[in-house]
């Protein structure tokens, strides 16, 4: 009977010792499983994310490339102002050569065909317009290669608006250095490249 107790206990014993084992057995293998099915899941993870990631930098790097490649031509030159709407103020000759009427952001080239695209930067400060016009006249023959309306010249020198539509204020006829960037051809008359002297 004892002998019985003794085995039974002992079986016991085992026993519990046997399940204990299978159980951190089976615990141990399920983590070693979680563990292995999620180190790939990470690994795809990171494999994604620099994929994409490269992805982005090509998309950055051919947007920028194609903002690079919208600028035609590029120089700086020194820029006037006028507003030419037909009423003879200032001596002004008529409408503007393009047909368009006279407003902002129209800007008059010695050379460059009509309805042309194009940025003026100065300071800082930036207006993109269109060759509605031709002029400076005899100037442009002394470097003054550009021609602004009254509104976009005084906002490139100094964020004002002008005095009015024939007087920008602020005390200059011209800005020097103005950063000009041709970013479309007008299909309008006229000579693509640098600008040239009117009448060239």
């Amino acid at each position: 009977m004892r002998q019985h107790a003794k085995f039974a206990a002992l079986t016991g014993v085992a026993g519990a010792v046997l399940v204990t084992g299978i159980t951190v057995g089976v615990i141990d293998g399920a983590a070693s499983a979680e563990t292995r099915s999620q180190a790939p899941a990470a690994a795809g993870e990171r494999g994604a994310a620099l994929a994409g990631g490269g992805k982005g930098t090509k998309a950055e790097s051919k947007g920028k490339a194609r903002s690079e490649r919208k600028v035609l031509a590029s120089g700086r030159t020194t820029a006037s102002y006028f507003w030419d709407d037909g009423s003879g103020i200032n001596g002004d000759t008529g409408a503007p050569a393009s047909g368009k009427a006279m407003q902002k952001g129209m800007f008059a080239s010695p050379s460059w065909p009509m309805m042309t695209k194009v940025k003026v930067s100065y300071k800082g400060r930036s207006v993109v317009g269109f060759v509605g016009d031709r002029g400076p006249g005899e100037p442009s023959h002394r470097g003054i290669m550009l021609d602004l309306d009254t509104y976009t010249f005084r906002y490139l020198l100094d964020g004002e608006k002008p005095q009015d539509k024939y007087n920008a204020g602020g005390g200059e006829g011209h800005l020097k250095g103005v950063k000009y960037e041709v970013l479309k051809w007008g299909k309008g008359k006229g000579t693509k490249g640098a600008p040239r002297p009117f009448g060239s």
